[in-house]
């Protein structure tokens, strides 16, 4: 994510209100945008590991994105109420100890075999992520001065893409390294290696317990400010008392555009690993191709920078609307083609992903005042693209095969064009 950053507009504090001497607590805050974009982009080598584990189709593998991003729709008002109640700091705990929780479900799941529990394990992960995700980005604006805040969150979502870049060749490692298969194995020495296929998620998710777990003992110990004070002060001073979010066209058709964006990036990131498997693609093995998944993060990563400072430059809708339609022809190009130039296509799409969320998510959220948090929340909810639009293309992989079904996409990325050309004009 799809790093999946929850950027809404800041409220600026005035600066005789800003903390100081919170430099500890930014860094370690850091490592939770990290560790997100990691844990996200382990899926990527995950749903083939576990394909192959349960002999699953396409559709079957690609419910643990649905699962996944599924969290996201059905826990960010929850999350949201939940930081309310208790504050952003112990709201940075929970989110830690539920991960942390997910992340241990994957040690009896594998000593169960059931596939059930595997989702399940993912949800309750991607529920204390979602948590993480509406309490971390507020404090991190908060950290310093008003006017680096920005500074702050382009840092913080470029560690989230270096976690996400990081995860598939660690997964290749740790994962998709621990069975190798050969013509010559009866069905009973398949299936004992399927075993082991199970039992190998067990170290790395334990290890990314842990972690989790240190981070929320680290949480729990700081001292961090309260910001629900302020955020009662701002609502009391507000003129604008009406109204919603929703009568703001150009947010919705945005949150369609993030639907799009996450559901797209999401696919493809996870199908990679199988695409490149294909004779006429790569004929990679799975261990091989998920390290060239790691290019496809690495390009969003490289991706955000260069646009940054393209954007100084150009207008950011006009950006979007060039990235996406080159995207288009990219995926039309992997689709259509075969060998190193349809395996390099789609890699290369992660470059022109860089830019799309943090900009969609921008433009949707243009001149919204006092229902930008709403505005906020609504977006956030449309990350469930990334659990519908996989499962999709998951069913026509099975009945047309994977090479075709990647064409689905497409279309997602003209809508994405469409809205940075016009749909992203602020209007009543």
């Amino acid at each position: 994510m799809a790093a999946s950053p929850l950027m809404g507009t800041p409220q600026k504090t005035p600066e005789q209100n800003q903390p100081k001497g919170y430099l500890f607590a930014l860094v370690i805050l850091s490592t939770l945008f990290f560790a997100w974009g990691f844990i996200t982009n382990l899926n990527d080598t995950l749903i083939p590991h576990l394909k192959n584990a349960f002999s699953l189709n396409y559709f079957e593998a690609l419910l643990i994105q649905f699962c996944f991003f599924g969290a996201y729709f059905v826990m960010s008002l929850p999350a949201g109420a939940l930081v309310k109640r208790v504050g952003y700091k112990w709201g940075l705990v929970v989110g830690l100890l539920i991960a942390a929780v997910g992340c241990l479900l994957f040690i009896p799941a594998a000593i169960s075999k059931l596939y059930p529990l595997f989702l399940g394990a993912l949800f309750i992960l991607a529920s204390g992520i979602t948590i993480l995700q509406v309490a971390a980005n507020p404090y991190v604006t908060i950290l310093g001065k008003p006017e680096t805040a920005s500074f702050r969150l382009t840092l913080t979502q470029a560690l989230n893409s270096l976690g996400g870049t990081l995860a598939p060749w660690a997964g290749s490692l740790l994962i998709l390294s621990s069975a190798t298969y050969s013509v010559d194995m009866t069905p009973a020495e398949q299936a004992a290696m399927h075993l082991q296929e199970a039992d190998a998620v067990k170290f790395p998710y334990l290890l990314l317990a842990i972690a989790l777990g240190l981070l929320a003992a680290i949480f729990a110990a700081m001292k961090l400010p309260d910001m629900r004070q302020e955020e009662e002060e701002q609502a009391i001073d507000s003129d604008d008392k009406s109204g919603s979010a929703w009568k703001y066209p150009h947010l919705v058709l945005g949150a369609l555009g993030l639907f799009a964006y996450v559901g797209a990036e999401v696919t493809i990131g996870s199908t990679m690993i199988n695409f490149l498997e294909l004779p006429n693609i790569a004929g990679f093995t799975a261990t091989e191709a998920a390290k060239y998944v790691s290019y496809y993060w690495g390009g969003a990563l490289v991706g955000r920078f260069i646009g940054s400072a393209v954007m100084y430059y150009v207008k950011a809708h006009k950006v979007l609307a060039f990235n996406a339609i080159v995207n288009v022809a990219l995926l039309a190009t992997a689709v259509m083609s075969s060998g190193s130039t349809s395996m390099w296509s789609i890699i290369a799409i992660g470059l022109f992903n860089s830019i799309m969320f943090p900009t969609i998510f921008s433009l949707a959220l243009t001149g919204l005042g006092r229902h930008t948090s709403q505005g906020s929340g609504i977006l956030c909810q449309a990350i469930v693209g990334g659990a519908i639009v996989p499962v999709v293309v998951g069913k026509f992989a099975d009945a047309a095969g994977l090479h075709i079904a990647l064409a689905l996409p497409i279309i997602c990325y003209i809508y994405i064009a469409w809205y940075g050309a016009r749909g992203y004009r602020p209007r009543h």
